[in-house]
Order: structure tokens, then C-alpha cells, then sequence
């Protein structure tokens, strides 16, 4: 139960359990009409009268409030703190269900901050098990059944989150709505942490559906609103984003150096708990983006990866970290021509990537592919990229999808199976309309 009705209820309720009348719970301090007045739902008590009521009654204010004792808020804070726990150190379906069984229990019901909590953890929780259709729904159903309680940074929140989502569905149309909803307007909202993380997002859907000229646009104007709020999130989101424009429209030496100050500024100004393991993240995607953009810094990028690997085994960091390490480690190795080394790591990436979603499953497989190739196993290089086919069959059109396929066609091409590689060319150009 919520509203007043409800706390009038519960103070009724325990007034006569413990055998008192209106007149003894209010003697001295408060009349007896008064408390038949909040009884019943017509008077708002004060805070200082409800704590005076709760200490006369034998009970908790908490459960004067919400409804809910002091014990069972406790066990609720800890089941949400263990869900949450889980999400950040990659344990995603424990952290689903963790989410899922605070939702179903009917503790949460009449505490709305908690409950939105919850809802949007698992909303989290399941966009990172693959069900993209689930997490949207969840987060639309967050949005419209708990819009007016939501504080504005929880606003935001769920529109980043249902941006990501929505892209990574490739419902490029959505997603870029979704976000100009609130960034698109003649003038921009007031720039805050959250709003640049939102323009980020917006960013990644503007490149994703190869709107380049728009994404380089608006990258440079984030990167501008960045600066005004002057903090090192703001600068590090605006920067990495403008970074992965970069790459895509070509510019590699103006993305390594976007990259290189991302980097510098994380490094110099997160102290907080756990900030050596964000490092390590950022240190991991940084080399990511230098294999792209400066193919010829795989040597470097190659120790850097060594560097990160060690650190995230001493580490609590969750399995999708590990796996993209080893999967951006792999490709360093091939890139330096060390195929059985790339082989090595990639073998750790399939084993890592079971529980994954279909796409980055997909690349691991691929890469798979290019180093059984690479090292003239024709028939393990076939097996790879069968399953890399399996994996994208449903996968929606986008041009990271065009670009699975493309590649899989050239490694095809490659190792002389030219039917499956001309079929793999028209899937690419079918997820660009061509």
C-alpha cells in the first residue's frame, strides 16, 4: 500500500494490537481527535509526530512509513546491494534473478525509490543477458508507471538506457528519437554529467546508422558542452565518444590523440574504489581503438593488453572484461603476424563467451575464424564461421552487423569457399540496403 491512507491504516492497525485507545496513544503530547483525524487519512502527520507515535506504539518509524520493518528494510538493502553487486562484476543472470525475486517478493510495493531501484537494475541486468526486447520493456514500463516519482537523474538514466538498447536492437529510429526527445529541441537542456552521457549515446546511434556528418556535428558540439561543465566524466564520456567518430569517418590520428587525453584524464583524476579495474576497462578499449586507427602500434597496443590482462585477473572484473581483453589481445597477435599466440588467447575468448550476447559471441567466433585461417586449419576456419552465420541470422540490420558479414566474406574469399562468401557479401550489403 502507499499514500496517507495507508500510514493512518498501519498506525490503527498497531494501536490495537498493542491494546490502547485514540485518547492513551495521544496523552500527553497529542488530542485524541487528532489522531482519529490521521487514522483515518484526513491529517498529514509532521515527521516529528510520526517519529512520536512510533517510539509510543513500540514500533519502527520505517514501518510506520513504507510500511515495512526495520529488519525487513535491512534484508531489502542487502538483496538490492548483492544484485547490484553482481551486475558490476559481470554475474548477469545471477543479478537478473537476484533483481527479479526482490521484485516478486511484495516488499518493494510501497517503497517507490527502492522498487525503481530494483526495476531498473533488472532492466540492466537483462540487456546484458542479450533480451533486448525484455529490457526495453522494462524500461518503457518503468517510465510510465513510475514517471512522476522518478528524480530527473533517473530520467535520464532509463532514456541512456533505452538508447543503448534500441541501437543495439538496430532500431536506429527509435533510439535517435528516444534520445532527441530531450537533447533534440531549438535549446539544448542545461548540460549536466548525465545529459553529455545521453548526448554520448545519441552520438553512438547517429554513427551506427551512418549519419557521419551529423555524428561529427554533434561530437564536437558535446565536446564543447563538456568543457563548460568541466568535470573529468564529462571530458572522459565526450572524448571517447569523439573518439569512436573518429575512427569511423576515417580520422585515426585525431581519435588516438582524443583517446590518449580520455585516458590521461581518467588515470589522473578517479580515486574512487575500484577505480584501478575502470582504468584497466578504459586502458583496454583505448588499445581497441589504436588497433583501428594505427594498425601500426599493434606492438604497442599488444604490451598494453598484456599489462591490462594481469591486472584484471588480480582483479574483481567480470568476465565480459576479461573476454574483451583477450579478444583485442588475440587480434594484436594477428595483426604482428603471431598466429599461434592469437590463437591461444582466442581460445580463452570462446571459452569465456557462452553466456554472452549473440553479437559480441559472433565476433569472438569470427576472429576465431581469421586466426584457423590464418594458420591454415581449413576446416576449424569453416566451423568458425558457420557459427558466426548462425549467430548473425537474426541479427538486426545495422552497420556493425554489414560489417560481421563483410569480413566473414573475405575470410571465406580467403580460405577458397566462395559460395559461402558471396552468400556472406549479400548479407552485408542487405544490411545496408543494397
Amino acid at each position: 500500500m502507499t499514500g496517507q491512507d495507508s500510514v493512518g491504516q498501519r498506525i490503527k492497525t498497531v494501536r490495537r494490537q498493542r491494546g490502547f485507545s485514540q485518547a492513551q496513544l495521544a496523552h500527553p503530547e497529542l488530542s485524541d481527535s487528532y489522531v482519529s483525524l490521521i487514522e483515518s487519512g484526513k491529517r498529514t502527520p509532521t515527521p516529528a509526530v510520526l517519529e512520536l507515535l512510533a517510539e509510543k506504539l513500540g514500533c519502527s518509524l520505517t514501518y510506520l512509513v513504507n510500511g515495512v520493518t526495520a529488519e525487513q528494510m535491512e534484508e531489502i538493502e542487502l538483496g538490492l546491494s548483492y544484485a547490484k553487486l553482481a551486475l558490476d562484476n559481470g554475474e548477469i543472470v545471477e543479478a537478473r534473478l537476484r533483481y527479479a525475486e526482490l521484485l516478486d517478493g511484495g516488499d518493494l510495493a510501497s517503497l517507490p525509490q527502492l522498487r525503481q531501484d530494483a526495476e531498473y537494475g533488472l532492466a540492466l541486468a537483462t540487456e546484458a543477458c542479450g533480451d533486448l526486447d525484455g529490457a526495453i520493456d522494462l524500461l518503457n514500463g518503468l517510465r510510465r508507471n513510475a514517471s512522476a516519482e522518478m528524480a530527473p537523474e533517473r530520467h535520464i538514466e532509463v532514456a541512456i538506457a533505452l538508447t543503448r538498447c534500441y541501437r543495439e536492437r538496430g532500431d536506429l529510429t527509435q533510439a535517435v528519437q528516444t534520445a532527441e526527445a530531450i537533447l533534440g529541441g531549438a535549446v539544448r537542456p542545461v548540460w549536466t554529467e548525465g545529459i553529455i552521457a545521453l548526448g554520448t549515446a545519441l552520438l553512438a546511434a547517429y554513427a551506427e546508422r551512418g549519419d557521419l556528418l551529423r555524428a561529427h556535428q554533434f561530437g564536437a558540439e558535446l565536446l564543447a558542452a563538456a568543457e563548460l561543465v568541466g568535470t573529468p566524466r564529462a571530458m572522459v564520456l565526450a572524448l571517447w565518444a569523439e573518439a569512436i567518430v573518429a575512427v569511423e569517418t576515417g580520422r585515426g590520428e585525431e581519435a588516438v590523440k582524443m583517446a590518449d587525453r580520455a585516458l590521461a584524464i581518467y588515470s589522473e583524476n578517479d580515486t574512487s574504489q575500484g577505480a584501478s579495474h575502470a582504468v584497466a576497462k578504459l586502458r583496454y578499449d583505448y588499445a581497441h581503438i589504436h588497433l583501428i586507427a594505427q594498425p601500426s602500434d599493434a606492438a604497442m597496443c599488444r604490451d598494453m593488453l598484456v599489462q591490462v590482462e594481469a591486472s584484471l585477473r588480480e582483479s574483481a572484473s567480470n568476465m565480459m572484461d576479461k573476454m574483451m581483453c583477450a579478444q583485442h589481445l588475440a587480434r594484436a597477435e594477428l595483426m604482428l603476424g603471431n598466429a599461434e599466440q592469437a590463437g591461444r588467447h582466442i581460445r580463452s575468448v570462446l571459452n569465456l563467451s557462452d553466456d554472452m550476447p549473440k553479437d559480441l559471441r559472433a565476433e569472438a567466433h569470427l576472429l576465431a575464424g581469421e586466426v584457423m585461417a590464418e594458420l591454415g586449419r581449413h576446416e576449424e576456419a569453416v566451423s568458425e564461421l558457420a557459427m558466426v552465420s548462425e549467430l548473425l541470422e537474426d541479427a538486426p540490420p545495422t552497420r556493425q552487423t554489414a560489417h560481421l558479414w563483410l569480413t566473414a566474406a573475405q575470410v571465406l574469399e580467403r580460405i577458397d569457399e566462395p559460395t559461402r562468401g558471396a552468400d556472406a557479401y549479400r548479407r552485408a550489403l542487405a544490411c545496408v540496403d543494397l
